[in-house]
């Protein structure tokens, strides 16, 4: 693997939010401005360079048609997140997942992946998905 594919701890949380905008092959506009936002306003992307976004967003694209992408994906976003920023990285896919008001099988499957793969107790779990849910909701 060579240096483009190292990350910043934004970047891993960047690039999980762009897998489950692919994970139903379909990047939808709601899920792009979801993740500007985040990026545009949360904190933990306070110094995150925004033009990072095509390179993670293009390696993540080129993990995904790889036969063990998501493998390679969540290795490289495990080796770049400290731990203590698994319970975020999990929020902001589902996040990510609720913002068209769609939750496609897909989606529920690779959030249930992550929860397995960053160690997300599962109370811990369903509270942030309720909450990302309630976050977008539509009348």
């Amino acid at each position: 693997m060579t240096d483009s594919l190292s990350l910043s701890p934004q970047d891993a949380l960047v690039a999980l939010m762009v897998t489950v905008s692919a994970s139903d092959e379909t990047i939808r506009t709601a899920e792009l401005m979801e993740i500007s936002n985040l990026i545009n306003n949360l904190p933990i992307f306070a110094e995150y360079d925004s033009d990072n976004l095509k390179r993670v967003s293009q390696t993540v694209f080129d993990l995904l048609e790889q036969e063990d992408g998501l493998d390679a994906i969540f290795g490289l976003v495990k080796g770049a997140l400290p731990d203590r920023l698994n319970e975020t990285a999990y929020a902001l896919a589902c996040d990510v997942a609720a913002a068209d008001g769609i939750v496609a099988q897909t989606e529920v499957r690779i959030l249930e992946e992550i929860r397995y793969e960053f160690d997300i107790d599962r109370l811990h779990a369903a509270a942030i998905e309720r909450g990302a849910r309630a976050r977008h909701i539509r009348l």
